[in-house]
Protein backbone atom coordinates (compact mmCIF):
# COMPACT_ATOMS: atom_id res chain seq x y z
CA UNK A 1 0.00 0.00 0.00
CA UNK A 2 2.95 2.33 -0.55
CA UNK A 3 5.07 3.41 -3.48
CA UNK A 4 8.73 2.46 -3.85
CA UNK A 5 9.81 5.93 -2.69
CA UNK A 6 7.96 5.35 0.62
CA UNK A 7 5.30 7.97 -0.17
CA UNK A 8 1.73 6.77 0.46
CA UNK A 9 0.01 5.15 -2.49
CA UNK A 10 -3.30 6.68 -3.58
CA UNK A 11 -5.12 3.75 -1.98
CA UNK A 12 -3.32 4.11 1.33
CA UNK A 13 -3.85 7.87 1.32
CA UNK A 14 -7.55 7.36 0.71
CA UNK A 15 -7.74 5.03 3.70
CA UNK A 16 -5.86 7.56 5.83
CA UNK A 17 -8.26 10.30 4.72
CA UNK A 18 -11.22 8.09 5.60
CA UNK A 19 -9.84 7.53 9.10
CA UNK A 20 -9.03 11.21 9.60
CA UNK A 21 -12.55 12.17 8.53
CA UNK A 22 -13.92 9.88 11.24
CA UNK A 23 -11.46 11.21 13.81
CA UNK A 24 -9.95 7.84 14.60
CA UNK A 25 -7.05 8.10 17.02
CA UNK A 26 -3.49 8.06 15.62
CA UNK A 27 -2.92 4.71 17.35
CA UNK A 28 -5.99 3.20 15.68
CA UNK A 29 -4.95 4.60 12.30
CA UNK A 30 -1.48 3.11 12.59
CA UNK A 31 -2.93 -0.25 13.59
CA UNK A 32 -5.44 -0.37 10.73
CA UNK A 33 -2.77 0.47 8.16
CA UNK A 34 -0.47 -2.20 9.57
CA UNK A 35 -3.16 -4.89 9.46
CA UNK A 36 -4.07 -4.14 5.84
CA UNK A 37 -0.41 -4.07 4.86
CA UNK A 38 0.22 -7.48 6.43
CA UNK A 39 -2.78 -8.91 4.62
CA UNK A 40 -1.52 -7.47 1.33
CA UNK A 41 1.91 -9.02 1.89
CA UNK A 42 0.32 -12.38 2.66
CA UNK A 43 -1.87 -12.10 -0.42
CA UNK A 44 1.06 -11.22 -2.66
CA UNK A 45 -0.92 -8.66 -4.63
CA UNK A 46 -3.00 -5.54 -4.19
CA UNK A 47 -5.71 -5.93 -1.50
CA UNK A 48 -8.11 -4.37 -4.02
CA UNK A 49 -8.15 -7.70 -5.85
CA UNK A 50 -8.97 -9.82 -2.78
CA UNK A 51 -12.09 -11.95 -2.60
CA UNK A 52 -14.12 -13.04 0.41
CA UNK A 53 -12.44 -16.45 0.16
CA UNK A 54 -8.99 -14.79 0.34
CA UNK A 55 -10.02 -13.01 3.53
CA UNK A 56 -11.54 -16.16 5.04
CA UNK A 57 -8.37 -18.14 4.38
CA UNK A 58 -6.28 -15.34 5.85
CA UNK A 59 -8.20 -15.51 9.13
CA UNK A 60 -7.73 -19.27 9.15
CA UNK A 61 -4.01 -18.77 8.52
CA UNK A 62 -3.69 -16.34 11.44
CA UNK A 63 -5.46 -18.73 13.81
CA UNK A 64 -3.26 -21.64 12.74
CA UNK A 65 -0.20 -19.45 13.33
CA UNK A 66 -1.36 -18.98 16.94
CA UNK A 67 -2.26 -15.29 16.86
CA UNK A 68 -3.61 -13.91 20.14
CA UNK A 69 -7.36 -13.33 20.27
CA UNK A 70 -6.99 -9.59 20.81
CA UNK A 71 -4.64 -9.22 17.84
CA UNK A 72 -6.94 -11.28 15.66
CA UNK A 73 -9.94 -9.11 16.46
CA UNK A 74 -7.84 -5.97 15.84
CA UNK A 75 -6.87 -7.35 12.42
CA UNK A 76 -10.51 -8.02 11.62
CA UNK A 77 -11.45 -4.45 12.59
CA UNK A 78 -8.76 -3.03 10.32
CA UNK A 79 -9.79 -5.14 7.33
CA UNK A 80 -13.46 -4.36 7.87
CA UNK A 81 -12.75 -0.64 7.85
CA UNK A 82 -10.67 -0.92 4.69
CA UNK A 83 -13.24 -2.91 2.72
CA UNK A 84 -16.42 -1.44 4.19
CA UNK A 85 -15.37 2.21 4.13
CA UNK A 86 -12.41 2.81 1.82
CA UNK A 87 -13.31 0.36 -0.94
CA UNK A 88 -17.07 0.16 -0.28
CA UNK A 89 -16.93 -3.62 -0.76
CA UNK A 90 -18.58 -5.10 2.35
CA UNK A 91 -19.01 -8.45 0.59
CA UNK A 92 -15.26 -9.12 0.86
CA UNK A 93 -15.28 -9.15 4.67
CA UNK A 94 -18.67 -10.79 5.14
CA UNK A 95 -16.99 -14.06 6.17
CA UNK A 96 -14.79 -12.50 8.89
CA UNK A 97 -15.78 -13.54 12.39
CA UNK A 98 -14.79 -11.87 15.64
CA UNK A 99 -13.56 -14.26 18.31
CA UNK A 100 -14.80 -14.05 21.88
CA UNK A 101 -11.97 -13.42 24.31
CA UNK A 102 -12.58 -14.85 27.79
CA UNK A 103 -12.35 -12.12 30.40
CA UNK A 104 -9.97 -13.13 33.15
CA UNK A 105 -10.18 -11.69 36.63
CA UNK A 106 -7.43 -9.12 37.19
CA UNK A 107 -4.60 -9.77 39.65
CA UNK A 108 -4.94 -7.40 42.60
CA UNK A 109 -2.20 -5.95 44.78
CA UNK A 110 -2.99 -5.47 48.45
CA UNK A 111 -2.33 -2.16 50.20
CA UNK A 112 1.01 -3.30 51.63
CA UNK A 113 2.23 -4.42 48.21
CA UNK A 114 1.22 -1.12 46.61
CA UNK A 115 3.06 0.82 49.32
CA UNK A 116 6.16 -1.33 48.94
CA UNK A 117 6.11 -0.97 45.15
CA UNK A 118 5.82 2.83 45.26
CA UNK A 119 8.57 3.10 47.86
CA UNK A 120 10.87 1.11 45.58
CA UNK A 121 10.15 3.31 42.56
CA UNK A 122 13.45 5.13 43.04
CA UNK A 123 13.04 8.74 41.99
CA UNK A 124 10.44 11.11 43.36
CA UNK A 125 9.01 11.54 39.86
CA UNK A 126 8.28 7.85 39.44
CA UNK A 127 6.96 7.56 42.98
CA UNK A 128 4.53 10.37 42.23
CA UNK A 129 3.55 8.96 38.83
CA UNK A 130 2.84 5.47 40.19
CA UNK A 131 0.97 7.02 43.11
CA UNK A 132 -1.29 8.83 40.64
CA UNK A 133 -1.91 5.58 38.74
CA UNK A 134 -3.05 3.94 41.98
CA UNK A 135 -4.37 6.87 44.02
CA UNK A 136 -6.55 8.25 41.19
CA UNK A 137 -7.05 5.06 39.19
CA UNK A 138 -5.65 6.51 35.97
CA UNK A 139 -4.58 4.64 32.88
CA UNK A 140 -0.95 4.76 31.74
CA UNK A 141 -1.54 7.30 28.97
CA UNK A 142 -3.65 9.43 31.31
CA UNK A 143 -0.81 9.59 33.84
CA UNK A 144 1.87 10.48 31.31
CA UNK A 145 -0.23 13.21 29.68
CA UNK A 146 -1.15 15.08 32.84
CA UNK A 147 -0.19 18.74 32.90
CA UNK A 148 0.66 20.75 35.99
CA UNK A 149 -2.53 22.76 35.52
CA UNK A 150 -4.61 19.55 35.70
CA UNK A 151 -4.04 19.34 39.45
CA UNK A 152 -6.81 21.34 41.13
CA UNK A 153 -5.86 21.54 44.80
CA UNK A 154 -8.80 23.81 45.66
CA UNK A 155 -11.44 21.37 44.48
CA UNK A 156 -9.20 18.35 45.24
CA UNK A 157 -9.64 16.79 41.81
CA UNK A 158 -7.45 15.86 38.87
CA UNK A 159 -8.67 16.84 35.43
CA UNK A 160 -8.21 14.07 32.86
CA UNK A 161 -8.33 15.50 29.36
CA UNK A 162 -9.48 13.20 26.57
CA UNK A 163 -9.22 9.92 28.40
CA UNK A 164 -10.31 6.65 26.81
CA UNK A 165 -13.17 7.28 24.41
CA UNK A 166 -11.96 10.88 24.03
CA UNK A 167 -13.91 11.96 27.08
CA UNK A 168 -12.87 14.42 29.77
CA UNK A 169 -13.48 13.56 33.40
CA UNK A 170 -12.35 14.38 36.92
CA UNK A 171 -10.45 11.92 39.10
CA UNK A 172 -10.07 12.04 42.87
CA UNK A 173 -7.15 13.80 44.52
CA UNK A 174 -6.51 12.68 48.09
CA UNK A 175 -4.56 14.84 50.59
CA UNK A 176 -1.68 12.34 50.74
CA UNK A 177 -1.44 12.23 46.93
CA UNK A 178 -1.48 16.03 46.77
CA UNK A 179 1.33 16.18 49.31
CA UNK A 180 3.44 13.76 47.28
CA UNK A 181 2.78 15.71 44.07
CA UNK A 182 3.86 18.93 45.79
CA UNK A 183 7.09 17.25 46.89
CA UNK A 184 7.76 16.21 43.30
CA UNK A 185 6.81 19.66 42.02
CA UNK A 186 9.31 21.37 44.34
CA UNK A 187 12.05 18.93 43.38
CA UNK A 188 11.25 19.15 39.69
CA UNK A 189 11.35 22.93 39.78
CA UNK A 190 14.64 23.05 41.69
CA UNK A 191 16.17 20.69 39.11
CA UNK A 192 14.62 22.67 36.25
CA UNK A 193 12.79 19.61 34.97
CA UNK A 194 9.37 21.27 35.00
CA UNK A 195 8.24 23.93 32.57
CA UNK A 196 5.56 26.38 33.78
CA UNK A 197 2.25 25.08 32.51
CA UNK A 198 4.01 22.04 31.07
CA UNK A 199 3.87 18.31 31.68
CA UNK A 200 3.52 17.09 35.25
CA UNK A 201 5.78 14.14 34.44
CA UNK A 202 8.15 15.26 31.67
CA UNK A 203 10.52 13.02 29.76
CA UNK A 204 14.26 13.55 29.48
CA UNK A 205 13.44 16.62 27.41
CA UNK A 206 10.94 18.64 29.50
CA UNK A 207 9.17 19.65 26.31
CA UNK A 208 7.97 16.07 25.89
CA UNK A 209 5.90 14.01 28.32
CA UNK A 210 7.15 10.88 29.99
CA UNK A 211 6.52 7.96 27.64
CA UNK A 212 4.31 5.03 28.55
CA UNK A 213 7.26 2.71 27.98
CA UNK A 214 9.39 4.60 30.51
CA UNK A 215 6.66 4.50 33.13
CA UNK A 216 6.03 0.81 32.47
CA UNK A 217 9.74 0.08 32.87
CA UNK A 218 9.81 1.96 36.17
CA UNK A 219 6.83 -0.08 37.40
CA UNK A 220 8.48 -3.42 36.69
CA UNK A 221 11.77 -2.34 38.23
CA UNK A 222 9.88 -1.31 41.37
CA UNK A 223 7.90 -4.58 41.39
CA UNK A 224 11.11 -6.63 41.25
CA UNK A 225 12.77 -4.50 43.92
CA UNK A 226 9.72 -4.95 46.17
CA UNK A 227 9.88 -8.72 45.70
CA UNK A 228 6.31 -8.96 44.39
CA UNK A 229 5.79 -12.31 42.68
CA UNK A 230 2.26 -11.69 41.40
CA UNK A 231 1.86 -11.43 37.63
CA UNK A 232 0.86 -7.78 37.62
CA UNK A 233 1.26 -4.91 35.18
CA UNK A 234 1.11 -1.15 35.48
CA UNK A 235 -2.64 -1.37 34.79
CA UNK A 236 -2.96 -3.52 37.91
CA UNK A 237 -2.62 -0.34 39.98
CA UNK A 238 -5.87 0.89 38.43
CA UNK A 239 -7.51 -2.48 39.12
CA UNK A 240 -6.29 -2.34 42.72
CA UNK A 241 -7.60 1.21 43.14
CA UNK A 242 -11.12 0.16 42.13
CA UNK A 243 -11.07 -3.02 44.19
CA UNK A 244 -9.86 -1.29 47.35
CA UNK A 245 -12.53 1.40 47.04
CA UNK A 246 -15.18 -1.28 46.65
CA UNK A 247 -13.90 -3.07 49.75
CA UNK A 248 -14.13 0.22 51.66
CA UNK A 249 -17.83 0.40 50.84
CA UNK A 250 -17.72 3.05 48.11
CA UNK A 251 -20.77 2.86 45.85
CA UNK A 252 -19.94 1.02 42.65
CA UNK A 253 -21.59 3.79 40.59
CA UNK A 254 -19.18 6.31 42.10
CA UNK A 255 -16.28 4.04 41.19
CA UNK A 256 -17.66 3.82 37.66
CA UNK A 257 -17.50 7.61 37.34
CA UNK A 258 -14.00 7.80 38.82
CA UNK A 259 -12.73 5.18 36.37
CA UNK A 260 -14.50 6.72 33.40
CA UNK A 261 -16.28 3.49 32.51
CA UNK A 262 -19.11 3.80 30.03
CA UNK A 263 -20.89 0.67 31.25
CA UNK A 264 -21.53 -0.35 34.84
CA UNK A 265 -20.91 -3.98 33.88
CA UNK A 266 -17.25 -3.13 33.30
CA UNK A 267 -16.92 -1.79 36.83
CA UNK A 268 -19.01 -4.57 38.37
CA UNK A 269 -16.37 -7.21 37.69
CA UNK A 270 -14.30 -5.79 40.55
CA UNK A 271 -16.88 -7.20 42.94
CA UNK A 272 -15.53 -10.63 41.96
CA UNK A 273 -12.05 -9.82 43.26
CA UNK A 274 -13.00 -7.73 46.30
CA UNK A 275 -12.12 -10.46 48.79
CA UNK A 276 -12.75 -8.32 51.88
CA UNK A 277 -16.28 -7.64 50.66
CA UNK A 278 -16.83 -11.37 50.18
CA UNK A 279 -15.49 -12.15 53.67
CA UNK A 280 -17.85 -9.60 55.23
CA UNK A 281 -20.93 -11.18 53.70
CA UNK A 282 -22.79 -13.50 56.01
CA UNK A 283 -23.24 -16.83 54.29
CA UNK A 284 -26.73 -18.16 53.65
CA UNK A 285 -25.97 -21.24 55.73
CA UNK A 286 -25.38 -19.05 58.79
CA UNK A 287 -29.06 -18.04 58.83
CA UNK A 288 -30.42 -21.55 59.30
CA UNK A 289 -30.12 -24.03 62.13
CA UNK A 290 -28.77 -27.45 61.34
CA UNK A 291 -29.55 -30.37 63.68
CA UNK A 292 -26.68 -32.79 63.99
CA UNK A 293 -27.60 -36.48 63.66
CA UNK A 294 -24.29 -37.69 65.06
Amino acid sequence: MSDSNNSPSPLRQRMIDDMVMRKLSPKTQTGYIRHVKKFSEHLGRSPQTATSEDVRLYQLHLVEEGIATGNLNATISGLRFFYNVTLNRPDVVSTLTNVHEPRRLPEILNAEEVASLINEAGSKKYQAALSVAYGAGLRRSEVTHLKISDIDSERMVIRVDLGKGKKDRYAMLSPSLLELLREWYKQGQSQRKLIPGGWLFPGQNPVNPLTGRQLNRAFHHAREAAGIQKRVTLHSLRHSFATHLLEQGVDIRVIQVLLGHKKLDTTARYSQVATKTLRDVTGALEHIVLHSRL
